[in-house]
């Protein structure tokens, strides 16, 4: 029925349209240090990210999670991360638009540490949403409105929580609070967003399902009005689902979870994730709505030499060395399994990336 829906839709729409990619977690962990450090004590990712930029910066926005503080050196990976501030710079040139900061890691550096990652984001001009100096921080940046190819596009982001450290200052974190989200949302829509994305940290580690809470938050959501929903924190994939929702009659566009985007884990299904590609149109009478969905599995290739660097890779790219191969293929044949049984209306991608590319979903 859904693709009925859009079929008959997209006769009728007009030319305007706008594309979103939306990453996972973007992680640094010891063994990314290890390799990234330089002799002057700085951290170098430069080539974290160079065989996927052209498809990120196709798209006319990015969005990707931070899942590090920006707290200074010493630098560390897990279980309390602090990443270089060159990570910023990193996944700018990869083309990212937007930083996602709530999630169960910001607080690694304690309250110095979301200070200082949000006086770093806002010293290199990357746009970032989910914790904030203070309340009237929040007022001033909330609802953050992007005009994308003129849709406007409203971002909200929020965390289940922060591995049980608590804040000590003013700084604000954007948790799951149902009643904050529904003000979030109306507050939104009076300052005339037309599409909402919600970013949402939520789910169990390592579950290549969503639970009972993912599903009723998800229907929350989708019963609030939110166009997207995108999922992260289990550090795997989950479904992906572009429907008509009932209560509201309009598109949703749903991620369980994209899984890591970059780092060092080493279980089959931690090795890579997903990306997630939509496009937004316009219906006759010129609503926007979500018009199409896809995802594109990404690999991570670690360090395999004293003067190697991490890269993340399209997993079906031949440039991956050979003795990642096992891994890679363990990696897509499970992410594929779940996806081909799960996911409604959202196919893969497997568009060949080229250095220039304009739409890879049409």
């Amino acid at each position: 029925m859904i693709a009925v829906f859009l079929s008959l839709l997209s006769l009728l729409i007009p030319q305007d349209s706008a594309e979103i990619v939306f990453a996972g977690d973007a992680m640094q962990h010891q063994r990314q240090i290890n390799a990234a450090m330089q002799q002057d004590g700085s951290l170098d990712y430069s080539p974290y990210f160079t065989s996927l930029s052209p498809y990120i910066s196709s798209a006319d926005f990015a969005v990707v999670n931070l899942e590090t503080p920006l707290g200074g050196a010493p630098y560390s990976g897990y279980p309390m991360f602090c990443a270089h501030d060159n990570y910023v710079d990193a996944l700018r040139d990869a083309g990212f638009n937007l930083i996602l900061t709530a999630n169960n890691h910001i607080l690694d550096r304690r309250d110095k540490g979301v200070i200082r990652t949000i006086n770093t984001l806002e010293r290199k001009g990357a746009p970032y949403i989910g914790v904030y100096r203070n309340l009237a921080h929040r007022d001033s940046i909330l609802p953050m409105i992007h005009d994308i190819n003129g849709f406007k596009v409203a971002f909200l982001n929020y965390t289940y929580g922060t591995n049980g450290i608590t804040k000590r200052s003013d700084i604000e974190i954007d948790y799951i609070d149902r009643a904050r989200i529904v003000s979030d949302i109306s507050n939104a829509r009076k300052k005339g967003a037309e599409i909402i994305a919600v970013c949402i940290h939520w789910g169990e580690e390592y579950k290549l399902l969503p639970n009972a809470s993912q599903k009723s938050l998800a229907k929350f959501l989708a019963d609030s009005g939110v166009e997207l929903i995108i999922g992260g924190h289990p550090h795997v994939i989950q479904p992906m689902e572009l429907k008509i929702h009932r209560p509201t009659g309009r598109p949703c566009f749903t991620v369980y979870s994209l899984g890591n985007f970059i780092s060092s884990m080493r279980t089959t299904d931690t090795r890579g994730g997903a990306m997630a590609r939509v496009k937004l149109a316009r219906d006759v009478f010129g609503r926007a709505y979500v018009c199409k969905a896809s995802y594109r599995l990404v690999f991570t290739q670690p360090a395999l030499g004293n003067s190697d660097n991490f890269m993340l890779l399209p997993a079906e790219s031949q440039k991956l060395h050979k003795s990642m191969d096992h891994f890679r293929r363990g990696f897509i044949r499970n992410a594929v399994n779940i996806f081909d049984r799960h996911n409604i209306n959202v196919p893969r991608d497997t568009t060949v990336i080229l250095p220039k590319t304009v739409s890879l979903i049409d």
